[in-house]
């Protein structure tokens, strides 16, 4: 079942946030099944399929390879971590707030996903492992239509080499994504982005297309 106030397909693709802070509720099975279940419809290179999804819930057995992610979360941002004084209300320092408590609960998510890439004797082929990506935002949007939000992370990487045994991953397959998801605290919206006019162009690299204009309103990266 769709949420009460879920978006229609253009609206959910131009407002889908980057959700890192979860409200403690659970995903019912039934919806895990269908986000689950959309991200298997995303396109892939002659429709091989070589993206595999492994799910974390809040249980015993996975609280070795939570463990294990939440250090290499916390190693991961930690060259960037700021502690912004508690009356500085500035854009930049709720970001790092927001961010700092991600980290700091990456552990506790209600549900975290691993996108993984399943090599045919290819590990590593870049052409292959794209195919990933199109699953993996096809995740996000399921989960917006159905009032979850999640993002698409790399920072199992400082301990992929611990993570992946506790995982038990097979030779051959790799974590490309790791995506934790729940109900968002706070709400999805318009996303800032650059200008249309930046990122299109018509005819030749950098030639401007004179109908690239950003709807009226539009916020932009950095503004």
């Amino acid at each position: 079942m769709r949420a009460p106030d879920a978006p229609d397909l253009y609206e959910g693709l131009i407002t889908t946030r980057a959700i890192r802070r979860y409200r403690p509720d659970d995903i019912p099975d039934d919806d895990l099944c269908k986000i689950l279940f959309a991200a298997t419809r995303g396109p892939s290179g002659h429709n091989t399929q070589p993206f595999r999804f492994l799910v974390l819930r809040r249980d015993p057995d996975a609280a070795e390879a939570r463990s294990i992610l939440g250090e290499g979360f916390r190693e991961a941002w930690a060259p960037n971590r700021v502690e912004p004084a508690d009356d500085d209300l500035s854009r930049p320092a709720r970001m790092a707030r927001t961010m700092n408590e991600f980290v700091d609960s990456i552990a506790e998510a209600p549900v975290i996903v691993f996108a993984c890439f399943r090599s045919a004797g290819q590990r590593g082929d870049i052409s292959a492992g794209a195919s990933v990506y199109p699953a993996c935002q096809n995740l996000l949007l399921a989960a917006r239509a159905l009032g979850y939000g999640g993002v698409m992370t790399q920072w199992h990487r400082p301990v992929s080499d611990q993570l992946e045994p506790a995982l038990g991953l097979p030779d051959g397959v790799s974590i490309v994504n790791t995506i934790p998801l729940g109900r968002p605290v706070g709400s999805h919206g318009p996303v800032r982005r650059l200008p249309l006019e930046d990122l299109v162009f018509e005819g030749r690299y950098g030639s401007p297309a004179s109908w690239a204009r950003d709807p009226e309103g539009t916020r932009y990266t950095g503004g």
